[in-house]
Formats: structure tokens, C-alpha cells, sequence
């Protein structure tokens, strides 16, 4: 394998530019894997797998859902009097768009409970993409030739976000109108377009007559269009590069063992009715964005704790605990305390993008993988998912300060600056306790290898020691345990000397060995069993 690696770098390294590129495109959209029809095709079986089928699904549901509540909803931003069934708001002015959301809720048979499922759908989405993302990267399952599934996937889980951003601000109510007040605020401290952007969103100054409108647009027309493409790609990729799944006596890069096309059909054609039941059922108990409770939108009115949908409330919680810092500099103000927390927001997910392809740059590995890594194999890897999700929760918790003031009656200071501290020291903490953790997981298999797994028999020897009785593993557990590879960190090679010449490693060899160290150094990794430490423990025959 590694020479197989070595000669495609040397391949590489002799061509051009443009045959670079086309090669790196066709190893990832060549046609060698379109090879049998699609009955012939085996699925990897494990429960993992489901969560692609839950984000499918569940969007499935937002689209029909979607379609149904465009009939009736009118996006508009005029001023109209309310004379529907709720009677506690016969005779306020609201908008028509509220109007239509209270026509839908209160008059339309069954569209009360088709405006939840189709809200308890983005949610239910939404936390699956964010899961099967973390799933591919714990697993490694984004490395080549799935860099570009990576990169797709991550953009649908973006895009998920800011479809239910612009669905929930639809209704015009107080809360959704609040949370449109939060935009326009982070717009604007965007330098130089910042104002452009508010204008252009808003059709003047804030709140405008356009926004409805237009976030209408985006959200039924826009994000749902770019989504369907993306997913259309992705079901493409996935049909050329093959099925990754997880190590196991008889599986390779080059076969699947799971389940043929006619039972993986039949099994995901139940779990498309269950996730559907599912998210009906809880629309059906479970109320959600009760509008009527909030009333209309009034630019000169706040709803009391309002909390925006839980995957927007990153965000929210770092402008909660932003202190609020400007700078003041040739008659202009840059607002930090929105800007920075935008930028942060942003880099979150920025590093969870490029770390797959920074990975591949410092171990030089450019092989294709469909053999999935168990956590456990990639400490540093798994602390760094752990870190990433750590800040996620710290932020989210942030978005709730005030309700943790007022439920547990302490100090809404005390709280942010919880928060505040649990941002810089919670995901270091977590880095450390997943690496550490990973790695004794490692050690522990390391033992079960050589040693057996612990059986809780006691015996007692004849010259009177007691020793604990060790069953070997079967043949099947020693290779699920020991068929990872394990990377040795890249050295930073000087440049050939010549004529003029400087013989030292480049800056960009040294950041590579740099970040190969970090990666695969000491401390990152347990040394798997030799041969002779295995021969020395077991004998030279292993049952």
C-alpha cells in the first residue's frame, strides 16, 4: 500500500499543473466504480448508516410539508386587521403574512399540525446532518476519495441552518421579528457592504416592507433549489465512489459486506414510514412556535426570553457574551460586539472544513479509503471533534443566560461569564480528556491482544499464586482490532543543493512536519502488538 502510495506522488509530481487537477478529479468522479447495476450492489449494515437516511427523510417531509403550507401562506408585509378565530387578537393590525400563518393554525383543517411537522422537520434535519457530520469526521470517512461528499454534506448542514433562519422568521410575530432585528444588527457591523447588505434585505431601513418577501424567496425558492442539487450530487458520488464502511474480518478497500439492494430496499422503505410517524407524532403533542401567544411584530416592542431554534443558537449565545467593545477610527465604527462573534461563528465551522484536507496535506496519504477508522485510532482527530462540540454546547448554553438567570435564580452576569470563561477553557479540557481517553481505549486493546479478554475466573496455581484466567480472542476480534494503520509523522527534508541553492527545508516542508508531529507523534498514538511480542506472550501458536 504504501508503495502503492509512494509511485502515484512520483506520478504526480512529474505532470503539470492542468493533468493534476484532472487526475485528482477523475480518482474522485472517474467510472471505474459504475461497474453492476444497482440491484447488484451490497450496503454496508450498521446503525450509524441511518443518519444519512434520517436528514433524507426528514427533508423529504420539509419539501412536501413546505408545498402544502405555500398554498395558503401569503408573504407580505402589508397592514391588514385581524378578524380570524383566535378571538384574544380580532381587531389588532398585523401583517398578512401573520394573518395567513393565523388562517393556517386556526382555520385550515390540519394546518396546525402540518406548520409543526414542518418546523419539528427542519429541526429533527438539522441535528441529523449535524450528527451524520460528526459521524463522517470521527470516522474518518471524508478522506479520499469522499473530500468533495465532505465538502458537500458540510454545505447542506450550513444551508439547513439558514433555511430554518428564514422559515422561522416567515410568520412576522414578535419572537420571529425580534430575531430579524439580531440580523440586521450583525449586517451592519459587517465593514464596508454591511450597510448595502441591511438595505438590500430589508428594502430600506430596518424593519421595511421587503424582508417577508424576500426571505420568502430564499427560503421556498432558493435554499430548497441548491439543496436538491446538492443532495442529487451527493447520491451521484456516492453511486461512483462505492460504500465505506467499518474494518472486519473479510472486508478491504475493494469489497462491501453488508446487505443486498432487495433487503437494504426493504429495511429503508420502513425506516422512511417510521421517521415519518415519528416526526407527525411529535407535531402532534408537542407544540411548537405558538405564534398567537407571541402577537404581531412591533418594531418598538422585545418578546420577553426569546430563544432562537437551538441549531442558530451558537451564534446568538457569542453575541450574548460579547462584551461590547467598538472602535472608533476616521469617522467610522466598527461594532466588535457583533462582528467578532459573526467571524467566530463563521471560523467554527471553517475549521471543521478544512481540517480533512489539512489532515491529508500532513500525513501525505493519498490513497483511496474505504475502510472507516474507529475513533479510538485517531486520538488527536477525536479530540478535536470532542473540542469542536464543546465549544458548540458552551455557545448554545450561552444563548439561554437569561432563562438559566431566571430558573435558577442566580445572576445573569454570573451566567455569561460562565459562558465567557467555559469558551476559552472547556474545549482545551475536552481536547485532552478525548485524546487521553482515546488513547486508553488503545492501550486497552493493546492488552486484550496480547493478553486475552478477562474472564473473572480466579485460580490458584500450585506453588499458591492466584492469577486471573484470560480467554483469547477469536480470530475475527484480533483483526478488528489491529487492522488500523498507524502513520509515522513527516520529517521536514532539505531541498537538494545545488548552484545557489539553500539546502534548508522550506518553510511550508516545516509546517507539514509541524503538523505530522502533532498529529502522529509521540503521545499520539499506542504502538500496536509485534509479531514477537505476541509469539512471547502466546507461544509460537495461537488457538
Amino acid at each position: 500500500m504504501e508503495n502503492e502510495s509512494t509511485s502515484t506522488r512520483a506520478r504526480l509530481g512529474g505532470a503539470g499543473m492542468g493533468e493534476k487537477v484532472a487526475q485528482w478529479v477523475d480518482r474522485r468522479l472517474g467510472t471505474r466504480h459504475l461497474k453492476g447495476t444497482v440491484m447488484s450492489r451490497v450496503f454496508p449494515d450498521h446503525w450509524s448508516f441511518l443518519l444519512a437516511q434520517i436528514c433524507l427523510y426528514s427533508f423529504l417531509v420539509l419539501l412536501v410539508t413546505g408545498i402544502y403550507l405555500s398554498f395558503y401562506f401569503h408573504p407580505s408585509s402589508a397592514p391588514m386587521v385581524y378578524q380570524g378565530s383566535y378571538a384574544p387578537l380580532r381587531g389588532q393590525l398585523v401583517s398578512e403574512a401573520f394573518n395567513s400563518t393565523m388562517h393556517i393554525s386556526f382555520d385550515v383543517r390540519g394546518g396546525l399540525l402540518i406548520r409543526q411537522a414542518h418546523h419539528w422537520a427542519a429541526l429533527i434535519f438539522v441535528a441529523a446532518m449535524l450528527t451524520h457530520v460528526m459521524r463522517v469526521f470521527f470516522t474518518g470517512a471524508y478522506r479520499m476519495p469522499r473530500e468533495i461528499s465532505w465538502v458537500i454534506g458540510l454545505l447542506l448542514l450550513v444551508l439547513g441552518m439558514f433555511g430554518g433562519l428564514t422559515g422561522y422568521d416567515l410568520p412576522d410575530d414578535l419572537l420571529s421579528g425580534t430575531g430579524l432585528a439580531v440580523v440586521n444588527g450583525t449586517l451592519l457591523s459587517i465593514p464596508v457592504v454591511g450597510t448595502y447588505l441591511s438595505m438590500f434585505l430589508f428594502g430600506g431601513s430596518f424593519p421595511g416592507d421587503d424582508v417577508i418577501g424576500r426571505f420568502n424567496t430564499i427560503h421556498v425558492v432558493l435554499i430548497p433549489a441548491v439543496m436538491v442539487t446538492l443532495i442529487v450530487v451527493q447520491i451521484v458520488l456516492f453511486r461512483r465512489q462505492g460504500n465505506a464502511q467499518f474494518p472486519g474480518p473479510g472486508r478491504t478497500n475493494r469489497n462491501v459486506v453488508g446487505l443486498p439492494f432487495r433487503v437494504y430496499a426493504a429495511k429503508s422503505g420502513g425506516y422512511f414510514f417510521l421517521v415519518t410517524g415519528m416526526i407527525f407524532t411529535i407535531a402532534s403533542i408537542a407544540q411548537i412556535n405558538p405564534i398567537w401567544r407571541y402577537g404581531p411584530y412591533r418594531a418598538d416592542q422585545v418578546s420577553a426570553g426569546s430563544q432562537p431554534d437551538w441549531y442558530m443558537g451558537v451564534a446568538d449565545g457569542l453575541l450574548r457574551v460579547m462584551p461590547g467593545w467598538e472602535i472608533n477610527a476616521w469617522g467610522h465604527t466598527l461594532a466588535l460586539d457583533n462582528l467578532i462573534p459573526l467571524m467566530a461563528s463563521a471560523g467554527l465551522f471553517l475549521a471543521l472544513g478544512v481540517y480533512p484536507f489539512i489532515e491529508s496535506w500532513a500525513t501525505g496519504d493519498d490513497r483511496e479509503h474505504h475502510l472507516l477508522d474507529r475513533p479510538r485510532n485517531r486520538p488527536v482527530r477525536t479530540g478535536f471533534g470532542a473540542a469542536w462540540l464543546t465549544a458548540y454546547g458552551v455557545a448554545l448554553i450561552g444563548a439561554a443566560n437569561d432563562l438559566i438567570a431566571t430558573q435558577l435564580h442566580v445572576s445573569v452576569n454570573a451566567v455569561t461569564w460562565a459562558v465567557r470563561v467555559g469558551l476559552v477553557a472547556a474545549p482545551p479540557i475536552a481536547y485532552v480528556v478525548a485524546k487521553r481517553w482515546a488513547l486508553g481505549l488503545q492501550r486497552r486493546d493493546r492488552d486484550m491482544v496480547l493478553h486475552g479478554r478477562e474472564t473473572g475466573v480466579i485460580r490458584r496455581l500450585p506453588h499458591g499464586e492466584f492469577v486471573e484466567v484470560h480467554q483469547p480472542l477469536a480470530r475475527a476480534d484480533l483483526y478488528t482490532l489491529t487492522a488500523h494503520q498507524q502513520y509515522a509523522p513527516l520529517t521536514a527534508a532539505p531541498v537538494a543543493a545545488g548552484h545557489g541553492a539553500d539546502p534548508r527545508p522550506t518553510a511550508s516542508a516545516r509546517l507539514r512536519a509541524g503538523l505530522s508531529r502533532v498529529l502522529y507523534g509521540p503521545g499520539t498514538q499506542i504502538p500496536k502488538p509485534t509479531a514477537d511480542e505476541d509469539r512471547q506472550i502466546t507461544g509460537p501458536h495461537r488457538p
